[in-house]
């Protein structure tokens, strides 16, 4: 049995957990397309020939790009960061100020991975004006991965990073590809909307217009489309059309454990080949 292999960086709702179950229903293809790659669990854990990965964060892609190109130069770097003496708020916070201050995209990217490791919940969150705002997290050694960054930087020779929307990904889909889609999920009630990813957040109109534009990329170009999002009545709804399977997760929700619970993970599979044989 093959070892899964662990992303390097901390995702809210990362799919790590959920791979074995997932890859059972993604079909088969020459080239995976995650218009939401996140941290990336799935490309690292499934086997196409090659890989368009594409995400809406802009320090997320600067980073895979990096470390795709100069593993050993961004290793480097990020590993100075990894030490008792910076492992404490007054640190966390200026170098916070610090990355908000700066454009260069690989001192970015250093300090992306240190904020994802010491900050809070290894969430990924900005405000308004674009500035990261994670508070810092208190945990004891946070955890340098450097394994797992040599695991991305090899098995990314094969793949092509884009910083574009869900739209404009698949406007990049062609002949033998498949699409996988991760979106911020659904919220499962009106006052759990904590789905503000970048900038304006995904709402409920975003929801709606990737299942349309799933359906059609389905129906009308033949290159099938997985979505994973909460299976709750308005996914449900949304995804009609879509063969449905659930799974069971487990999700963090709080920091010590004791507030995780089960939610269903609802798996929308639009496919042409299936559709026409149950029309």
């Amino acid at each position: 049995m093959i070892k899964k292999q662990r992303a390097f960086l901390k995702w809210a709702g990362g799919k790590f957990k959920l791979v074995d179950a997932l890859t059972q229903h993604l079909p088969q293809g020459d080239r995976l397309v995650e218009p939401f790659v996140g941290a990336g669990s799935v490309f690292l854990n499934t086997q196409y020939k090659r890989y368009l990965l594409c995400d809406i964060n802009q320090d997320l892609i600067n980073l895979y790009k990096i470390v795709q190109t100069t593993p050993e130069k961004y290793i480097t770097a990020a590993k100075a960061m990894f030490t008792d003496a910076k492992n404490d708020k007054e640190t966390y916070y200026q170098v916070r100020t610090e990355f908000n201050l700066t454009s260069d995209p690989f001192l970015r990217s250093v300090y992306f991975l240190y904020m994802n490791r010491h900050g809070f919940n290894g969430l990924c969150r900005y405000n308004k004006k674009g500035g990261f705002n994670v508070p810092f997290g208190s945990y004891k050694r946070p955890y340098f991965p450097e394994e797992e960054i040599k695991a991305f930087a090899e098995k990314s020779q094969v793949a092509e990073f884009r910083c574009v929307g869900y739209e404009q990904a698949f406007d990049l889909t062609k002949q033998g590809d498949v699409v996988y889609c991760d979106p911020p999920y659904a919220p499962l009630s009106t006052t759990s909307s904590f789905t503000t990813y970048v900038g304006s957040g995904f709402s409920l109109d975003d929801q709606a217009l990737l299942a349309r534009k799933s359906r059609h990329t389905a129906i009308e170009r033949g290159i099938p489309v997985l979505i994973s999002n909460h299976d709750i009545a308005l996914t449900r709804e949304l995804y009609h059309g879509a063969r449905f399977d659930t799974i069971q997760v487990q999700r963090n929700i709080s920091q010590n454990g004791s507030g995780r619970k089960k939610v269903d993970e609802l798996m929308a599979l639009y496919d042409d080949r299936y559709h026409s044989e149950n029309d």
